[in-house]
């Protein structure tokens, strides 16, 4: 049974995010944005002023109180301790922003728009410092991967998933759902509970606390786990959970567990899943080895890629076995933003839908 959060506002909320504190940001329709403390109260309010959704929220990654908000094709810096005016704002988007991603040195901040364009913005010198050009379409997500401060993955609707280093303009590397997807479907096609005639939409991608593995949801239902091993990387695993399209994943990185994963999709439901049997040790974590193997690719030029995976299978061997979540959460709403707080040493999982209204569901035994 979920506990809601309700504040005075009535606009449909888009996006959350969490600190370390445990206090929450929510992002919502028309330029409201919300701060929460961890009891469920909203603790301050203001209103962007141009009429923009709210599309991503993203705290400071070392400091609590800076917040950065996306509006329309423009981001707001804001100090939650006196939720006034921005700070500050950055207007260099061509079009209208869809996911922010701050590394872990608070150095850069990366904003994906619908132009597929990401804009890599320096916050010392508050100037761009690289424009990222590759996809063809939509750029739904662009995350930058722990560990690595200057090196970053994204996807979006040309269905194609990206790895970058801040030191060049084009994709080190890049990996193309629909040949994979193709795949799978000649090996596997059967698998229930995938959308093997919907094409597959990369809609978001989440990268684990070691920075090696990443996982994209998709618009066909399925979740895929990627390992990278130097400037490429490689399907490690595939699996289906949701009927429609997964608009969210999240690794817990707060938890002890560093595999944990959560997901939210277009059918309304919230899944926990446990990738650790899926990933093979590299001998920095606490995995298993499951004796599975990735199987290897061809590196080619093209696409405007120095790297291209034409070559990984998806489905052969033991690669895409069906798993089961470890919690599955009918939700009742479709999925716009998922994420995870800590709230007295109790680990929940907060949704928000297109009502006004905040859902936490608690983890037990975990």
């Amino acid at each position: 049974m979920a506990t809601k959060w309700t504040a005075g506002d009535s606009s449909a909320m888009l996006c959350l995010d969490v600190n370390s504190e445990s206090f929450v940001a929510s992002g919502a329709e028309k330029g409201a944005l919300t701060i929460w403390n961890s009891q469920g109260a909203a603790i301050g309010y203001l209103n962007l002023g141009d009429d923009n959704d709210v599309t991503c929220v993203s705290f400071s990654q070392t400091c609590d109180s800076i917040l950065y908000a996306s509006h329309g094709e423009s981001i707001s810096v804001l100090d939650i301790r006196a939720l006034k005016e921005p700070t500050e704002h950055f207007h260099v988007n061509e079009d209208e922003i869809n996911c922010l991603s701050i590394n872990e040195t608070s150095s850069h901040l990366a904003a994906a728009d619908d132009s597929g364009s990401i804009k890599v913005i320096d916050l010392a010198s508050k100037k761009v410092s690289r424009s990222l050009r590759r996809h063809s379409n939509i750029c739904s997500c662009v995350t930058f991967r722990p560990q690595r401060p200057q090196s970053l993955v994204s996807c979006g609707l040309d269905m194609q998933v990206m790895l970058w280093n801040l030191q060049k303009t084009r994709p080190v590397w890049t990996v193309n759902l629909q040949d994979l997807a193709q795949e799978e479907t000649e090996e596997m096609p059967q698998q229930a509970g995938c959308q093997l005639f919907n094409p597959p939409l990369a809609h978001f991608t989440t990268v684990a606390s070691c920075g090696n593995i990443f996982a994209c949801g998709a618009e066909d239902g399925k979740i895929r786990l990627f390992r990278v091993t130097g400037t490429r990387f490689e399907l490690e695993y595939g699996f289906c959970g949701h009927s429609l399209g997964v608009s969210q994943v999240h690794f817990l990185n707060t938890l002890s567990h560093p595999y944990w994963l959560i997901s939210g999709g277009n059918d309304a439901e919230v899944m926990l899943w446990d990738v650790s049997e899926q990933i093979i040790t590299d001998g920095k974590g606490p995995l298993k080895s499951t004796g599975k193997k990735s199987v290897g690719s061809t590196a080619k030029k093209g696409h405007g890629a120095e790297g291209s995976d034409h070559g990984a299978k998806a489905c052969r061997g033991n690669k895409s076995n069906h798993i089961l979540p470890k919690l599955r959460i009918n939700h009742g709403e479709k999925v716009n933003w998922i994420s995870a707080v800590d709230i007295k040493g109790s680990k929940n999982i907060l949704v928000v839908d297109q009502s006004c209204q905040i859902s936490l569901y608690p983890l037990t035994d975990l």
